[in-house]
């Protein structure tokens, strides 16, 4: 077992990430993790959180660590912290900051090239500054630290882990306990341990495989005498891909499979003890056997954990862990709190603000970039969200075909003539995707004048798994048009307010303070392909009325949303099983609050969402989900 004080203790924890759950609600969460019976919480740190830009830091808000830590400490946990710097954690990127993409030569992630150590020590000279004070020793909570994770998974760079180790020790000392976390087998083991006991090996496995003869492999790569049975991940659920069915696991056997550990004092984290949710762009994503075989995750993280992703314990898989839990427990368990309360606050009417493509009008020519082939994302400066590419082409009498064979993640296509009697509006063409990329045959029309061709394209969330990783986003290739190479583009962002970011030119600001207090009126407007933002209100009228909800898009087909400025993510009914996107009460206020839309393609006909009190994962696979997609 470990010791702690002088005296055996076995680690009971759970992770529980501080990014994915709003700051007011930190002590909740919390707080019904000790009602399961957990004494350490283990979270990652998501390096792309805390510096969304080179120098740009953030540590308030959701990205306010210490607090969350001092909070642990407050509430009587001891924390593992897995500062990364590659987290997994089906978050961008893994961790990384989408910027590291656009340094020119390139650098490897996750490796002893020396620009991309430089960057990491630069990086965790930072944040381990401000873990120091908490360690353990210090009078903090924090008894381990964790040097990257699951890198047996990925490589061998050995160099690379001894140079992470080296970073560690120099901020928080030789006594704190160092980590590493690998799944449990022999090659992943050797691949990703330390050899020596300067570094204390621990493992991960699927849950239901037999733990023991795991622990005795995991003997072999600790020192003598100094390997108790840590399962660092100890998965109570699983994550799930838009398009998939909702993954769930049996309580009964999660719980089982938890005793068989903690019977024999081996110590256990439950991954995840509260998943919470992807708000604004940070879903990750993952591969199958190619790069194109692309599966992004749903906004809500939920994993079917035993704290589920609105706070809610009155779960059958809560009271099973937390009866095995309690019998091993040296402490008495404190009583279970309730669930937050929720509240639908029924239809609300949106009315159409604007056309995306008329905010090119108003774009300052500064902002755009041009270039003879398209560029990336990360290399126009922007990370998230949307990216327009714009070109243009001679008429033909018998249409063109378009071929662009590689787009991450999903494009819409749009052609206009100005010449035309419509004022040059955008006429939708169709979708090209990463994961069944065809070419798009584009109609013939008259034109005077060349044809203007729009690219939208949307970062759906880098890959965060596996050596397809460098990620990056928007049309990676040359474009193709009748098998030959369309050249002078502009390339035209569209910022949004994400998690810690929220740009200057904003439109959901401007939209959100000019939604008429009309009564409730009926929208007979012409349902158009063109993506378009839709803004409506709701009313509180009692700050006792605030509470949890959902708002359901169901008939609804792609897009975004925010509440009161708040980005609570990306919604998609039209491939499921995610209907409806959960708003924790702390977004909301008495009074007006509003809701901004972007809609990409396909509106629900009312112009109607719905604000209800339950969330909803049974939307239907559409007809043309790809067979890939059904893979889980």
């Amino acid at each position: 077992m470990f010791w702690k004080d002088g005296q055996p203790f076995q680690i009971i924890g759970g992770d529980l990430h501080y990014f994915r759950v709003l700051p007011e609600y930190w002590e909740d969460r919390l707080l019904k993790a000790k009602a399961l019976g957990l004494n350490t919480i283990q979270t990652y740190v998501p390096w792309n959180l805390h510096e969304p830009k080179p120098g740009k830091l953030v540590f308030e808000g959701i990205a306010d660590i210490v607090s969350f830590l001092k909070l642990c400490h407050k509430l009587g946990f001891l924390v593992m912290l897995r500062p990364g710097p590659y987290i997994c954690a089906e978050w961008d990127l893994g961790g990384f900051p989408a910027w590291l993409l656009a340094i020119e030569p390139a650098i490897r992630l996750r490796s002893s090239d020396p620009a991309f150590l430089h960057l990491v020590e630069g990086w965790w000279a930072i944040l381990l500054q401000k873990v120091a004070p908490l360690l353990y020793e210090n009078g903090g909570p924090v008894i381990m630290v964790q040097i990257e994770n699951e890198y047996g998974s990925y490589g061998n760079d050995k160099a690379y882990l001894h140079q992470l180790v080296t970073f560690a020790r120099s901020h928080l000392g030789d006594d704190i306990i160092l980590y590493t976390t690998d799944g449990g087998t022999r090659e992943t083991l050797e691949r990703g341990t330390i050899s020596g006991d300067a570094v204390f090996s621990a493992v991960d496995f699927t849950t239901g495989d037999e733990p023991w003869p795991i622990f005795q492999l995991q003997k072999k790569f600790n020192a003598p005498g100094k390997s108790p049975p840590l399962s660092a991940e100890f998965y109570t659920g699983w994550l799930t891909h838009w398009g998939e069915k909702l993954a769930e696991t049996d309580a009964d056997f999660t719980a089982a499979a938890l005793e068989k550990i903690l019977a024999r004092n081996g110590s256990a984290v439950l991954y995840m003890a509260h998943g919470g949710t992807n708000f604004g762009f940070y879903n990750g994503a993952n591969t199958g056997g190619t790069e194109s075989d692309y599966k992004p995750d749903l906004t809500s993280y939920d994993y079917d954990a035993p704290i589920r992703e609105t706070g809610d314990v009155n779960n059958a898989k809560f009271k099973a862990i937390r009866s095995v839990i309690k019998k091993y427990s040296a402490k008495s368990l404190p009583s279970v709190p309730p669930n937050k309360e929720k509240a639908g606050y029924g239809p609300i009417d949106l009315q159409k603000k604007e056309f995306l493509f008329d905010i090119l009008n108003r774009i300052n020519s500064i902002g755009i970039v041009k270039s003879e082939t398209p560029i990336s994302m990360e290399s126009v400066g922007q990370m998230f969200g949307f990216l327009l590419y714009v070109s243009e082409y001679a008429a033909k009498a018998d249409g063109s075909v378009l071929s662009i064979p590689k787009v991450h993640d999903r494009a819409q296509v749009f052609i206009s003539c100005s010449s035309e009697d419509n004022g040059g509006r955008p006429i939708f063409v169709g979708t090209m995707e990463r994961w069944s990329n065809q070419t798009l045959g584009l109609p013939k029309i008259k034109c005077i004048s060349n044809i203007s061709l729009y690219v939208l394209v949307e970062n759906m969330g880098r890959v965060n798994y596996g050596s397809y990783i460098f990620d990056r986003k928007g049309i990676l290739s040359s474009v193709y048009l009748d098998g030959r190479i369309l050249k002078g583009w502009k390339m035209l962002s569209f910022p949004y307010n994400n998690l810690n970011e929220v740009p200057k030119t904003n439109p959901v600001i401007a939209y959100s303070e000019s939604i008429e207090k009309s009564a409730r009126r009926k929208a007979k407007e012409n349902v158009s392909k063109e993506p378009s933002f839709y803004a409506g209100h709701f009313s509180i009228d009692k700050e006792n009325d605030i509470k949890d909800t959902f708002i359901s898009f169901n008939g609804w087909g792609k897009g975004i949303a925010f509440v009161n400025e708040f980005n609570i993510g990306r919604y998609w009914p039209m491939r499921g099983p995610q209907c409806s996107l959960y708003v924790p009460a702390p977004v909301l206020k008495q009074g007006e609050n509003v809701v901004v839309v972007l809609e990409l393609e396909s509106p629900s006909p009312k112009l109607v969402i719905h604000s209800v009190d339950q969330p909803d994962f049974t939307c239907q696979l559409t007809s043309q989900t790809s067979n890939e997609d059904q893979v889980n």
